[in-house]
């Protein structure tokens, strides 16, 4: 068995993501998905750059056109949610929730890409990973994590080790910093995605690891599933894998969602 979900897929409208949604939509079902989700990326609250997310004036735009897609598909006997993944930015909580409370989304994922005016997954900027100080990049990360899940603006937390997308690992032992932040999504009452995208990056892991998502799993933070996918042909990229690391992991169910609630519980 492997997952019925994929909620993790982005449009051409981030600027750097390829395909019409139809044609994922289309994968999708070639693949006997039964439940998809749109999650592109929202404008970013604190700078403008439209060759990694929407902007303000594109939002309208994708909510029309995913409807359009989510009537379409319900005749085939595919669902389609509307999802979108914010930034999370410290000092731009107001800005962020007036995004995410203008349409009504199924989902809304959280992430993290930035520390301070470090975009640490960009190919463009991995080389300071080298430089820095890798553990403390690791430790900022995860308090980031935290405050994010802490913000109450997300329902899901994407990528939660993305910070390893280049393969740079910590020389000190972080579980303890992993723990805290398990801890800290159960209290928050957030879930976290399985992300294969890391399977088609440097690292060749996916998001987060085995070690992590055990962590996870012990604290009783539920599970969904994504491939993260930028373009149609890797929808559903990986989840095979995915749902054996989540068994793997301790998992025993996977969530879905509906008009920003779990609507489903899947058993693994």
């Amino acid at each position: 068995m492997e997952p019925v979900v994929d909620y993790h897929m982005h449009t051409f409208l981030c600027g750097h993501a390829i395909g019409e949604p139809q044609e994922y939509a289309e994968h999708a079902l070639a693949l006997g998905l039964k439940e998809i989700g749109f999650s592109d990326h929202a404008p970013l609250v604190s700078h403008e750059d439209p060759s990694i997310t929407m902007s303000f004036e594109q939002l309208p735009r994708y909510q029309s056109m995913l409807e359009a897609i989510r009537d379409q598909y319900a005749e085939k006997g595919l669902t389609v949610r509307i999802g979108i993944e914010a930034d999370y930015i410290p000092g731009y909580e107001e800005k962020t929730k007036e995004i995410l409370d203008a349409y009504p989304y199924d989902y809304v994922y959280g992430s993290v890409h930035f520390i301070g005016d470090f975009a640490f997954d960009n190919p463009h900027q991995k080389e300071r990973l080298k430089t820095n100080d890798i553990n403390k990049v690791y430790l900022d990360y995860h308090a980031l994590l935290r405050k994010s899940a802490q913000s109450g603006l997300f329902d899901v937390m994407a990528h939660v080790d993305l910070v390893k997308k280049f393969g740079d690992r910590p020389s000190e032992n972080i579980r303890p910093e992993v723990e805290k932040t398990a801890q800290i999504f159960k209290k928050s009452g957030v879930v976290i995605e399985i992300n294969s995208s890391g399977l088609r990056k440097p690292v060749k892991e996916i998001y987060p690891s085995l070690s992590d998502l055990a962590i996870y799993c012990q604290a009783g933070v539920p599970i969904t599933f994504g491939s993260d996918a930028h373009a149609p042909a890797e929808v559903g990229y990986g989840l095979k894998d995915a749902y054996i690391l989540a068994r793997t992991a301790g998992y025993q169910e996977y969530v879905m969602f509906e008009k920003r609630q779990v609507a489903r519980k899947i058993k693994i």
